[in-house]
């Protein structure tokens, strides 16, 4: 064995590879943008104002805004206050899903935003950073006829932003504040067919408890889930997506095996990489559809947290270890100052010394570079701005698990420590990528340098080699692609929720880069492995197998390069750690 199949796999079969793996990255995008649905839907609702007849809170007690056991119901609270029925006792409704619709395991998550429609009073102002609190209530029900079980309750506070557009004169009384969504309720599953919300809005003038907030007209939910073809297509791209990763993972690492030294960092790097591949894309989301596992979102963000910070360790190891001197035979120096052409060659001149080199040095620089230790600066803010975000995300997901109205944006407080997060998650990726491509721009001056030694050699080995900086250069700029898409994705999922018509088709945008970059990853794994894994043959074996640098014999052995950093055997390193050429002869 010699060589990674990068190097010694010929220009063909390569095309083929590519072709191939383009075109399942191609279907990975159709498969999104014109067989699944959007990833999300939006439900708007509005809530029904219900009337407790009883003068105390019953927390058994739940209104239905309509069906048989509607609730008594009034339209505004101008005939609240005709019927003297007090605010404690007005009760918001929201039944969700709309009549004649159920919900299913199939949505997966349940998130819910609220707004507020509050009319302008000249005696009845919104106060500076005023807050609403309301006591919620969530049940649900799996039959139209059941009792409804409680899920959850809770009193909550949201900051009111509002902001009212003209002039605040008795003439525009009547006119709406524009008030800015808050978050209200987030689910993690999605197990049972109907769900019911009962909010109050209790007034307590002696504790200031919604006071100086307005008068409230109506409120406004909007709940948004996963759709659930978009979701039977992402469990079928996993499904089949996990076995791909795990075959050649492990056809990898038994090639990795197979050889007499120890695996290199790069190679355990790429197999680590593997692993958090194929642990991002085990379909536990099957369970959820049976099981009511509200954990499942947090759990998601780990696994997808996990899978990026490899992938990022990997970016910066993978061009720190193609970082190499470009002096001849810094990797086959010898601690006495020799050169060893192949393993039952005898030693060469000693030439260093003579040129002022230091190979022990270089040596040294060499085995320095293949321990995890030395890339601590670039890796360690990787690990920071991931723990930042995992702990954004526990205050967050982490509470929900028992609270699904807590949101950490709700108070100042937790807008500034949330903000905080995110805002040094986002100066250590910032930084990440300028070195990053820094590193690039290092290996590419790198692998062109490569080229002085190109001259000294036969042509055919001169073309042989020029293929191969060629192919790792096009390997560097498939890697940034894959990040630039993936930025480019993260935008347009957050700025474009539409879609695009192709003749009679509808191109669901979103749902086509969550396709299109989870099989794209995939690939892009697949590919590195598969590029990486040690290879059966090397290139001119048939001409100087066994040959040594003696007078002039053996010019072919001498007239290798590395372009990896991979080693094929622990004592005569191959084409992979070779740099030597007709300077050595002379």
């Amino acid at each position: 064995m010699a060589g990674a199949i990068i190097e010694n796999m010929s220009t063909k079969k390569l095309v083929i590879v590519g072709v191939t793996l383009l075109l399942f990255q191609a279907f990975a995008f159709m498969v999104g943008g014109l067989i699944a649905p959007s990833p999300t839907t939006a439900v708007h609702y509005l809530a029904t104002k219900c009337v407790d007849i009883v003068n105390r809170r019953q927390e058994t007690k739940w209104f239905m805004p309509w069906g048989p056991n509607q609730c008594d119901k009034i339209q505004n609270f101008e005939e609240a206050m005709a019927k003297k029925i007090e605010a404690n006792n007005i009760v918001f409704a929201v039944h969700i899903p709309l009549p004649n619709k159920e919900m299913s395991p199939w949505f997966q998550f349940m998130l819910v935003i609220l707004q507020f429609d509050i009319a302008f009073k000249m005696y009845n102002q919104i106060e500076d950073g005023a807050l609403v609190t309301v006591d919620v209530g969530l049940a649900y029900r799996d039959d139209t006829v059941s009792e409804w079980t409680e899920m959850a309750r809770s009193f909550e506070q949201r900051k009111l932003n509002c902001s009212f557009t003209t002039a605040k004169t008795f003439e525009n009384e009547g006119r709406y504040y524009d008030c800015d969504t808050l978050p209200f309720m987030e689910v993690g599953s999605v197990a049972h067919k109907y769900y019911l919300l009962n909010i109050r809005l209790p007034v307590n003038e002696r504790k200031k408890i919604n006071v100086g907030i307005g008068e409230i007209k109506d409120i406004r939910l909007v709940s948004i889930h996963q759709n659930g073809g978009f979701t039977k297509v992402w469990f079928a791209m996993k499904t089949f997506l996990t076995p791909s990763i795990l075959i050649i993972m492990i056809w990898y690492w038994r090639r990795i095996t197979l050889m007499s030294r120890p695996p290199v960092l790069l190679e355990k790097v790429i197999l680590a990489l593997g692993i958090s591949m194929t642990f991002i894309n085990i379909p536990v989301e099957w369970f959820s559809v049976g099981f009511n596992w509200t954990w499942m979102l947090l759990f998601g963000d780990i696994r997808q947290g996990i899978f990026y910070s490899m992938l990022l360790s990997f970016w910066i190891i993978f061009c720190g270890e193609h970082l190499m001197d470009m002096q001849f035979f810094e990797a086959l120096a010898l601690s006495r100052g020799e050169v060893k052409m192949c393993q039952s060659c005898v030693p060469a001149i000693k030439i260093f010394p003579e040129h002022g080199l230091q190979p022990t040095n270089k040596l040294q620089d060499q085995t320095e570079r293949n321990r995890f230790s030395v890339y601590w600066k670039q890796v360690g803010p990787i690990v920071f701005g991931s723990f930042c975000l995992f702990i954004f995300d526990m205050c967050e997901r982490g509470v929900q698990l028992t609270n699904p109205f807590y949101s950490i944006w709700a108070s100042d407080v937790g807008t500034e420590l949330a903000m905080a997060f995110i805002i040094v998650a986002g100066i250590c990726a910032c930084l990440y990528f300028l070195f990053l491509c820094f590193m690039v721009f290092q290996v590419f001056r790198n692998i062109s340098g490569k080229r002085t030694s190109l001259p000294a050699m036969s042509k055919a080995r001169r073309l042989h080699y020029e293929g191969l900086i060629f192919r790792f250069k096009f390997l560097m700029l498939v890697t940034l692609f894959c990040a630039a898409m993936t930025v480019i994705f993260f935008i347009i999922s957050q700025v474009n929720e539409g879609h695009w018509h192709w003749g009679e088709h509808t191109v669901q945008v979103n749902s086509a880069f969550f396709t299109g970059i989870y099989g794209m990853w995939n690939l892009y794994v697949f590919a590195i492995m598969f590029l990486y894994a040690p290879s059966h043959k090397r290139y001119g074996d048939e001409q100087s197998s066994g040959q040594c640098i003696t007078g002039g014999t053996g010019a072919n052995s001498g007239e290798d390069i590395q372009l990896t950093t991979t080693i094929t055997h622990v004592d005569a390193p191959t084409e992979i750690y070779k740099m030597t050429g007709k300077t050595a002869q002379e």
